[in-house]
């Protein structure tokens, strides 16, 4: 009687059948190969997993079990060995389900052999049925690298998985198709793209009265992907200003939305009406939130808030209010665009390129500085609040920038002011010289790049000097007045960093916080 993969008979006469086939998984938020083998042998029944699974692994045994049973299959009576391999890698969740059943039944002749060159994951009821899954985007690239053709996937997340490109999406809503599908009897049905959702209606900057140095420091950090800080009394629009943030952001490039796409996949935060994410995230944690919540951790680390900002804003409100090591957490991520989570086991490293915008008033009470008087901290009291976010945090933020009290007169201003749409026209033409110029947006400038790209004549030498010496600016500061000078040049449209564009890129620097 032939069999599937390898076979061996036993001092009982009992067929030994090893059955051999792909499957993926996720470490980080990144797919690879995993290599599922399942072994049918003489002995008392029995059915074990390993190769590092974890509880949900585990229980593929009992889903396994029952939808083989509700699908009219018959379950093999034998001692029954799966490996995931390579097994010194943690298998998480529940996509082996579908991998554990079809090599069963292959190793049981109940199918055919899967073919060399397909890869299967999903999740089982206990009826037979599939169901959708977190990260497939992530595996069905990683399919797509390992040089797989065909991915059998459930049904739920055939649109998310077509967005790999060059792979047949086998959609399966039950157990039942699978004969047909690996007959060849069953094509890959299409897979209907979604259409992109309609753009939310996004809070406009037309609706913020006065604040004008504000929206233009909003604007420049957009064009630029700078870190913005926002610095004024209660009720002076600074989380309003923010929350417009979106409405002037430039859009995703394919590759930016796949790669927020990925990240947002592995946390199940893709639907099935909405596989692809296009618009840039905007994250908002409240000022509770932990260490591990923003930089990402936990047991078996998974991507926090900073790396769901990634390509798009992380706004912190309130920003004293957030714990030290919260706010610590932030700075390596800032300069490398990536972050890393060391465990015993092993270090995992999430993608975080991000805008930060950060919104905090001027004191304790708020009302520092304020025209009416009303502020009741000392001296004392304002420095040890504001000493609450590190010299070295504040070094890496771009714009530091002074939102007054809005007066009567501008809220009752009825002029009409720039839309949202026409300043995005504007960052959007700025962000375009910059990728064209050197493949990535300012705020991204490497030291050479810097030189090169950020030269200044004589007159803006002897202004940058004299700021860097007046201010005492550090290294890192006078670098990121460069960046800044030359997004205000492409905003601009010109060529070069003139002595105009160096002086407001300085006067965005300040040396107090709520001066």
């Amino acid at each position: 009687m032939r069999r599937p993969g390898r076979a061996a008979a036993d001092r009982r006469g009992v067929v030994d059948v090893i059955c051999k086939l792909n499957s993926l998984g996720i470490h980080g938020v990144a797919g690879y190969p995993v290599s599922v083998e399942c072994f049918l042998s003489g002995g008392m029944p029995a059915f074990d997993v390993v190769g590092l699974p974890d509880t949900a692994v585990k229980e593929a045994r009992e889903r396994v079990r029952a939808a083989v049973k509700s699908s009219q299959f018959t379950f093999p009576v034998s001692r029954i060995t799966v490996n995931l391999a390579p097994a010194d890698v943690r298998k998480a969740g529940t996509v082996y389900d579908l991998p554990i059943l079809v090599g069963l039944l292959a190793a049981n002749e109940e199918l055919p052999p899967p073919p060399a060159d397909a890869a299967f994951i999903g999740e089982l009821s206990l009826t037979g049925g599939l169901r959708r899954i977190p990260g497939v985007l992530p595996m069905a690239l990683a399919a797509k690298r390992a040089g797989f053709r065909r991915l059998y996937v459930p049904a739920g997340n055939a649109a998310e998985a077509a967005l790999a490109e060059d792979l047949e999406i086998f959609a399966l809503d039950h157990v039942s198709q699978l004969l047909p599908a690996l007959r060849g009897e069953l094509d890959p049905p299409p897979i209907p793209v979604p259409a992109p959702p309609a753009a939310d209606d996004l809070p406009d900057l037309s609706d913020v009265r006065g604040q004008e140095n504000a929206k233009r420091a909003l604007e420049i950090a957009a064009a630029g992907g700078h870190n913005l800080l926002l610095v004024g009394p209660p009720g002076a629009g600074k989380s309003m200003l923010a929350r417009r943030m979106p409405s002037i952001l430039p859009a995703m490039s394919r590759r930016e939305a796949l790669e927020v796409t990925e990240i947002h996949s592995v946390l199940g935060l893709t639907g099935e009406d909405q596989p692809l994410l296009t618009e840039r995230p905007f994250r908002s944690p409240h000022h509770t939130i932990s260490d591990a919540g923003l930089a990402g951790g936990g047991t078996w680390p998974k991507p926090g808030e900073i790396s769901l900002s990634h390509n798009g804003v992380l706004f912190l409100d309130e920003l004293p209010e957030f714990s030290r090591d919260a706010l610590e957490a932030l700075r390596q991520p800032m300069e490398d665009g990536t972050v890393t989570i060391s465990r015993a086991l092993g270090s995992v490293s999430f993608p975080a390129r991000f805008m930060l915008l950060c919104a905090m008033n001027p004191c304790k009470c708020g009302w520092y500085g304020h025209p009416s008087g009303r502020c009741t901290c000392t001296e004392n009291s304002v420095e040890k609040y504001l000493a609450r976010v590190s010299g070295p945090l504040l070094d890496r933020i771009d714009l530091h920038v002074t939102v007054p009290a809005v007066r009567y007169e501008e809220l009752h201003d009825r002029a009409p002011t720039e839309t949202s749409a026409q300043v995005r026209a504007r960052v959007e033409a700025a962000r375009g010289r910059q990728l064209a110029r050197s493949g990535v947006c300012n705020a991204q400038l490497g030291p050479a790049q810097l030189r090169t790209v950020c030269a200044l004549d004589g007159a803006g030498e002897t202004l940058l000097q004299g700021a860097f010496e007046r201010l005492g600016l550090t290294a890192r500061s006078h670098d990121r007045i460069l960046r800044v000078a030359r997004t205000i040049a492409d905003l601009e449209g010109a060529e070069r960093i003139e002595a105009v564009h160096l002086a407001e890129a300085v006067q965005f620097r300040s040396r107090r916080l709520g001066s």
